[in-house]
């Protein structure tokens, strides 16, 4: 089979790219080469956490894998045949569980297998989705596409330590739907806050603070609080919200140097008012473009994540796009490719 050429500096130039071809090429089970990995970043090539992510998944998918080293600006990945597993890993450093799991989950699930792992590393730190965001929000998103996996964060691992643990099982796609996600109805929103070492009152005057912004907008408030043990002292805010026809959500980081955190992550919220939030519009994409239907979604801008997404995915899967400007933000629509999947 033609190896596919995929160029890593193009759009936003860093490491989603990498991940995104990993995952499609292990689904679709078409050998690729990438080049130029993280060229635009100060730091070019793999870091530790994109390594550990490609590792697993060639571990999953038992692939044969060039040019796998921290540092590497181009990979090569032959994929064969994707296995149920059992696995523990570690990532070494505070690297992103969270989009190590963006690689993993929808390769394992929508090649209809199954995945129980144990994972050591960053469950909240920059620069990447939270746990919670990804178990509440991706979460939520992705069953409504049949694409299913549970998770539990046993240990919190906040910058620079790390040190968290997490246990996912990822369930095997029995069918992949389309969606259809235009505009966020509900005005119910979940809070959730965890923290270690951080003021108490200071969560409290954060928390007060989200609570007053949103329900100046009509927003009636959950809210959930609670201290975790971590190696490092760190707090992780999230807002969410779902109804039939969007799942968004905010959340945030808060670290020596963040200001006024409560307002920050929900007038982010509050933005994200159309069909998906920004940040897990690009998420979306690797599984849409195997469905064959057409899905379609309303976000309020467009990030260079999704532009690379949308590139990657259609020069992998052949699928075919088209964004559309509205007054008040875009509309994506994506038609996939079903028998792009092995």
């Amino acid at each position: 089979m033609e190896t596919i050429k995929i160029d890593g500096s193009f759009g936003e130039g860093g490491g989603q790219i990498a991940r995104s071809a990993v995952t499609l090429s292990a689904i679709t089970g078409k050998p690729i080469e990438i080049d130029n990995i993280r060229k635009n970043r100060k730091v070019p090539g793999l870091r530790p956490q994109h390594l550990v992510g490609i590792k697993i998944l060639g571990k999953i998918c038992n692939a044969r894998v060039e040019g796998l080293y921290v540092g590497s600006t181009r990979i090569k990945f032959f994929p064969s045949e994707v296995s149920n597993l059992e696995l523990k890993e570690n990532v070494g450093t505070a690297g992103s569980i969270p989009l190590i799991l963006q690689v993993l989950i929808p390769a394992v699930s929508l090649s209809k297998k199954n995945l129980r792992l144990s994972i050591i590393g960053g469950t909240d730190v920059p620069w990447s989705p939270t746990c919670n965001y990804t178990r509440f929000v991706v979460g939520e998103a992705f069953s409504r596409m049949g694409i299913n996996f549970s998770m539990i964060i046993k240990k919190r691992g906040y910058y620079p330590k790390g040190g968290g643990q997490v246990e996912v099982e990822v369930f095997p796609c029995k069918k992949i739907n389309p969606i259809s996600l235009l505009k966020r109805t509900t005005h119910t929103a979940q809070i959730l806050c965890s923290f270690y070492k951080i003021s108490e009152q200071l969560i409290e005057t954060e928390l007060s603070e989200a609570k007053r912004i949103l329900e100046k907008a009509c927003f009636l408030c959950h809210c959930e609080t609670k201290e975790e043990p971590a190696a490092d002292p760190g707090c992780s805010f999230l807002i969410y919200t779902n109804d039939g026809d969007s799942v968004t959500g905010s959340d945030l980081i808060y670290r020596n140097t963040t200001k006024d955190m409560g307002q920050s992550v929900a007038s982010a919220f509050l933005e994200a008012g159309l069909g998906v939030d920004a940040f897990l519009s690009d998420m979306l994409i690797v599984p849409l473009s195997l469905v064959d239907h057409i899905s379609v979604f309303r976000v309020n801008k467009i990030t260079n994540h999704l532009e690379t997404n949308l590139f990657v995915a259609s020069k992998i899967t052949g699928c075919k796009y088209g964004i559309g400007k509205l007054e008040n933000g875009f509309e994506i629509r994506i038609e996939g490719v079903s028998n792009a999947l092995i």
